[in-house]
């Protein structure tokens, strides 16, 4: 698009409303989609860092809007509105983002990596149920915000998974770091490959195979000093028969092993151009095919559940309904439901116990397009900040 048919994002916040629904979209300056017409700016610091970047939105919709609205403008936000704990999570998801993306223009600083990962272990601690929602939705995730929803998605599960391991607290922290840093040596990369509908050429293969260490690199260049955590991400993608890669080492740490799992889960039931999400309970399946017996792989399934919340599943009464919060005894999750009876989109959600012979899960929802986003506050309702 011509750059005339552009208007800076600064220019037009008369038009938005923090907390309620876009009339327009907004494009990062490459011309990517950052947010579609509908969705929402959760909070000022959002819109505020979206104008830093350098966002616009187009001309013709711009003039649509002022030409409907009769000239007349819309304060930016309500002062009544309260945050929720659910503006806390997009705020940290894109302000991680935005620190994601400075990495390889070097704008990145030390000790940022450190802060973004404790303050992601706050709000796990805070209610890891919703953490595990906010990842597994992944409502309105685009392709080139893979690089950064992909690293949270496979912090959260890490984080969980050493919890139910017990680990100590400095290896908690440790593993929460290196899980969102290992992919931090080949950003651009992977949200070119998120989009990309044919497989990696030999070129960017070769890139991927380096990957951990480019990603070590960088932390170095950041300032990072601690060996476990530069070991980790180092050795992310090895195995212990030395079929694994970069350097085909067989000698591991628990946490390179627990990030090269949680790695390769996540990417299973995450949206790539090239497939579709696999269903959670089918990547748990075929984990345990290609691991075995692996402590590892057991005590991930059990931290996240086999369907964690935020998965849509299917239940004996005939509704679809979406998992809200894990059992907290047995394999029974507690799910919201989506639909009536007929599997139809109704508005109303009901709390479904599918310990209950009535409401038990009987496989996960195939054909999801009806159901594509489901606002947090729809499922655990207002969690106020």
């Amino acid at each position: 698009m011509a750059e005339t048919e552009r208007i800076p994002l600064a220019e037009v916040r008369d038009l938005i409303v923090v907390g309620e629904a876009l009339p327009f979209r907004v494009l990062e300056a490459q011309g990517r989609l950052l947010l579609n017409q509908g969705q929402v700016v959760a909070s000022e610091r959002q819109l505020e860092m979206l104008v830093e970047r350098g966002a616009w939105v187009e001309r013709p919709r711009v003039e649509e809007v002022r030409k409907a609205r009769g000239g007349t403008t819309v304060p930016v936000s309500h002062a009544q509105r309260q945050q929720t704990f659910f503006d806390l999570w997009d705020t940290w998801a894109h302000d991680f983002n935005d620190l994601v993306r400075r990495v390889p223009r070097e704008r990145a600083l030390p000790g940022e990596f450190e802060a973004a990962a404790d303050a992601l272990l706050t709000l796990i601690r805070r209610d890891s149920d919703v953490a595990l929602f906010v990842c597994v939705r992944q409502d309105g995730m685009k392709p080139a915000l893979y690089p950064s929803w992909h690293s949270m998605h496979c912090a959260v599960s890490a984080t969980l998974t050493a919890m139910q391991l017990g680990w100590p607290e400095d290896d908690l922290r440790r593993v929460t770091r290196a899980a969102l840093t290992m992919n931090i040596g080949m950003v651009e990369l992977q949200a070119t490959l998120a989009e990309q509908k044919d497989p990696p050429s030999n070129k960017q293969s070769q890139f991927v195979r380096g990957h951990p260490n480019a990603s070590a690199d960088v932390l170095r260049k950041l300032g990072v000093t601690d060996a476990a955590w530069l070991q980790a991400v180092q050795d992310h993608h090895e195995r212990a028969d030395g079929s694994g890669y970069p350097r085909g080492a067989k000698e591991l740490s628990d946490a390179a092993m627990l990030l090269r799992i949680v790695d390769v889960y996540t990417a299973k039931i995450t949206y790539r151009a090239l497939r579709l999400p696999m269903a959670p309970v089918q990547a748990a399946r075929e984990l345990f095919q290609q691991l075995g017996h692996s402590a590892l792989a057991t005590a991930l399934i059990h931290a996240l559940g086999v369907h964690p919340p935020g998965a849509l599943v299917l239940l004996q009464s005939g509704e679809v309904a979406v998992v809200r919060r894990r059992a907290a005894a047995g394999t029974a999750p507690t799910v919201a439901s989506l639909s009536n009876k007929r599997g139809l989109p109704v508005a109303e959600t009901h709390q479904r116990d599918s310990g209950s012979a009535e409401f038990t899960i009987t496989g996960p929802c195939v054909d999801t397009k009806l159901f594509a986003r489901i606002p947090p506050e729809r499922v655990f309702g207002m969690v106020m900040a």
